[in-house]
């Protein structure tokens, strides 16, 4: 595999200036700073556990709620993974994982399909983690998965803990996220697609 994987978008509108850079075969370094401490937080998991090197720098109307800004990055995060996943030749397509965290159990599962669909089955008994609104957490990934043409399903099997809960849910989307986007060696030529298009 030759092509850099790597995608960077900007996004500026009336209400937030985002900047995302993603390396999906780097070693997991992060640089973030979103305004919203418990967000950076878990990009910081997805990079850590994902082994990809992400840039996330945001500014945002914060001072209304974290909901335009928290949306934005999902946004422009869902285009720099679909821009460096360009066609998707070689790349192993299905990725899933289940990450614990003490009494939390979550479980990931990634079609890097074209065709973007969450399934979000997340219970979560505190509406703040920090001063961060946990409906978040399903707008986020609705976004990114919207705009990356991703298939996602995060069901939680096990958890009463909301901190853990989410933060579970970011570990094992990095994990099945890294299984999906990585090259397979014997299709390392070819779209994963009976079809030949993703």
């Amino acid at each position: 595999m030759t092509r850099k994987r790597t995608g960077e978008i900007s996004r500026v509108t009336k209400e937030t200036d985002v900047f995302v850079q993603i390396d999906l075969d780097g070693s997991g370094k992060c640089e973030v700073n979103t305004g919203i401490g418990f967000l950076d937080h878990m990009i910081q998991q997805l990079s850590s556990h994902g082994l990809f090197d992400i840039k996330v720098k945001a500014n945002g109307d914060t001072h209304i709620d974290d909901h335009h800004t928290n949306e934005d990055i999902g946004i422009a995060l869902g285009q720099a993974l679909s821009k460096a996943l360009g066609d998707r030749v070689g790349i192993k397509r299905f990725g899933h994982f289940l990450a614990p965290l003490d009494e939390s159990l979550i479980q990931a599962v990634v079609d890097c399909s074209g065709r973007p669909h969450l399934s979000f089955g997340l219970e979560m008994p505190s509406q703040k983690v920090g001063s961060y609104d946990t409906e978040l957490v399903k707008e986020f990934f609705a976004a990114v998965s919207s705009n990356s043409g991703l298939t996602l399903h995060l069901r939680q099997l096990e958890g009463t803990n909301t901190h853990h809960i989410i933060e579970a849910c970011f570990k094992s989307f990095a994990r099945a996220l890294r299984m999906a986007t990585e090259i397979d060696p014997r299709r390392s030529s070819h779209i994963p697609s009976s079809k030949g298009v993703l």
